[in-house]
């Protein structure tokens, strides 16, 4: 039977593994557009460790989601290699690939797309239902998790009688309710107030910090970047530290 999440143990555990989270190599995405390509990644390099936030700044169209994507193995990428806590992900099956990514990636959208019919606390409780905890476990890690996201008052609340950085911190909840290795973020405050989006992001950066996360987060807020451990963004298709 799995016990309810402890924070301080993922991290000390997590801190004792010196490979990187994700490791892109050299990777390459494109789409067919008529009778021609269009080269989104050419021979991205990436690598980011434990703990670490990494901001994705771009422009619109720059290829951000298709990193993303890629980097989240809900797209195979055209050439290179996408290695995810030490596991080499070319070679997997389509069956593999999804294993491997509920087991060790976590998503936050700019949309918490969170179930209107359920409470936050069965919101978080549900990923892990699925996954196959009981119950009774489920609503412990989840009770812990809001109220790491000072939620603990919102329990029982449903999306529509909360604020949107409430909903959007019910959602980072979620996204880690799994104890995954690694946090794919898209604008995760691009739909709230500067006020909130900031107290939004401490509430993430202090998730990643305490449970030995890597999270690489897609924003155009670059008072948010700037808080990051780095920030990178991509050039002709390529990955470059700012």
């Amino acid at each position: 039977m799995m016990a309810a999440i402890d924070l301080d143990e993922i991290q000390a555990a997590r801190a004792t593994i010196e490979e990187p989270v994700l490791v892109l190599s050299r990777v390459e995405r494109r789409y067919r557009e008529g009778e021609r390509f269009l080269e989104v990644l050419r021979g991205a390099d990436l690598a980011i460790h434990a703990g670490e936030t990494v901001a994705l700044i771009a422009p619109s169209g720059a290829g951000k989601s298709t990193l993303l994507h890629v980097a989240g193995l809900l797209e195979r990428p055209d050439g290179g290699e996408i290695h995810l806590g030490g596991v080499a992900t070319g070679s997997l099956s389509d069956a593999d690939r999804t294993r491997l990514r509920r087991m060790e990636i976590g998503f936050v959208y700019q949309f918490h797309h969170l179930l209107p019919e359920f409470t936050a606390l069965e919101n978080v409780m549900l990923p892990q239902m699925i996954r196959g905890l009981k119950r009774k476990e489920a609503s412990e890690r989840a009770r812990q998790l809001l109220s790491y996201m000072r939620l603990q008052e919102r329990e029982a609340h449903r999306p529509s009688e909360m604020s949107g950085g409430e909903q959007q911190r019910v959602a980072i909840a979620r996204a880690v309710a799994n104890v995954p290795r690694l946090l794919l973020a898209d604008e995760p405050t691009g739909n709230l107030d500067p006020k909130t989006a900031h107290y939004v992001f401490d509430a993430l950066q202090a998730l990643v910090k305490a449970s030995g996360l890597a999270a690489l987060i897609a924003t155009h807020n670059m008072d948010i970047a700037e808080r990051m451990d780095r920030r990178i963004t991509l050039e002709e298709g390529k990955i470059v530290e700012m």
